[in-house]
């Protein structure tokens, strides 16, 4: 087995761990600090919207131009008075992009274009979209966004309870924030395509969230019966047993993306790819970060307030404390199961409390060594 499948294994079992929930605090205030600069940046410079929502027009030339993408940029901008956005395509062709001009304005512009560009005006091909239509777009974005979110609270508030679902919809918004806040950051136009990648990036945030929610929630069965664990304790020990396998996810999902972004929309120039592959690659990291280090401490935050579960924490650290002045150990062992087949029986066992001693002479007449 390779050392990483090993750590996974031991992470699954509880022989080891870091304590994720009860540092909560530090990844609360990493997060409200990452969150309050993408709010800044979105107040400061604001989101690039693309034509398809302020409206416009999109130019494009025949192919094999001998103009440079900065000259077309300063001829579009003379014609129009506005910014452009201008991207050479593969066959040599320019498409320039003017948001949020006047479309009764496109034939003049387009005139200008043709005499700076040295090409006859009708081998310039024009698309307009009015204001109307872009609002309209946006609109649409907006109300599949809000449809996706109470979807998913409602069908995690029926699979799991309340509090996870309020969970994992601070993480959502989280994920979000950060991502539009990148954009207003970097100043990449906002496009269909974003919206696109938005959208994906949450159903990736909500997977990894719930993988934890529903370790979490097999292990916190019959939790105030016994007196070994608080919830919290599950809630870290779920985080640890699902982290090799959230990792893997997302690196494996970050690197076709990553190519798309750095390699396709950077050394290539595919400008194109940049409006999906930058909301996916922000998106599936913070994705990944919120469901370990703010879905689930928060789930643990909301669940230690009930009044059971406080008075399970009562009970836990008072034995925990009395065990401790006896100087035994203050956390029950965990058995090294890296021999034996580890079974949902044999994870039950870890997390909940132990009922009968271990026997030196177990399995001693018996061929299979277990209880029956």
């Amino acid at each position: 087995m390779s050392k990483l499948g090993n750590l996974g294994a031991r992470l699954h079992r509880g022989e080891v761990g870091y304590d994720f929930v009860g540092n909560r605090k530090i990844w609360y205030g990493i997060s409200i600090l990452i969150t309050i600069t993408a709010i800044l940046g979105l107040t400061v410079r604001g989101l690039n919207m693309g034509i398809e929502f302020q409206g416009g027009a999109a130019f494009t030339t025949p192919k094999g131009m001998s103009a440079s993408v900065s000259q077309a940029e300063k001829y579009a901008q003379d014609a129009s008075g506005h910014d452009a956005v201008v991207q050479k395509l593969g066959d040599g062709s320019l498409r320039i992009q003017i948001a949020g001009i006047d479309t009764d304005k496109s034939d003049s512009i387009k005139k200008q274009l043709s005499k700076d560009l040295n090409v006859d005006s009708e081998n310039i091909a024009a698309d307009l979209v009015g204001p109307s239509w872009g609002d309209q777009i946006a609109n649409k974005a907006w109300e599949g966004l809000a449809i996706f979110m109470v979807l998913v609270v409602i069908y995690l508030a029926i699979a799991f309870e309340w509090r996870m679902a309020l969970a994992a919809l601070v993480a959502l918004i989280h994920d979000i924030t950060i991502t539009i806040g990148i954009y207003a950051l970097v100043g990449f136009e906002v496009t269909p395509g974003t919206v696109i990648g938005l959208l994906t990036i949450l159903g990736y945030s909500l997977y990894d969230t719930v993988v934890v929610f529903d370790s979490l929630k097999e292990q916190t069965k019959d939790i105030t019966k016994q007196t070994r664990w608080t919830y919290s304790d599950i809630a870290n020990r779920s985080i640890n047993g699902t982290l090799v396998r959230s990792i893997n996810t997302t690196v494996v999902a970050l690197l076709p993306v990553a190519a798309l972004l750095f390699i396709g929309g950077g050394f290539l120039g595919a400008g194109v790819l940049n409006d999906i592959s930058l909301s996916l690659f922000v998106g599936l990291a913070a994705g990944a970060y919120s469901s370990i280090f703010i879905a689930t401490p928060l789930v643990a935050d909301l669940k230690e307030a009930e009044p059971q579960m406080k008075a399970l924490k009562k009970r836990v650290l008072a034995k925990r404390a009395q065990a401790a002045a006896q100087g035994e150990p203050v956390e029950p062992e965990v058995t090294d199961h890296s021999d034996d087949d580890y079974d949902d029986e044999d994870a039950a066992a870890v997390v909940g409390p132990r009922t009968q001693p271990t026997s030196r002479n177990r399995g001693r007449g018996r061929p299979s060594g277990k209880r029956r």
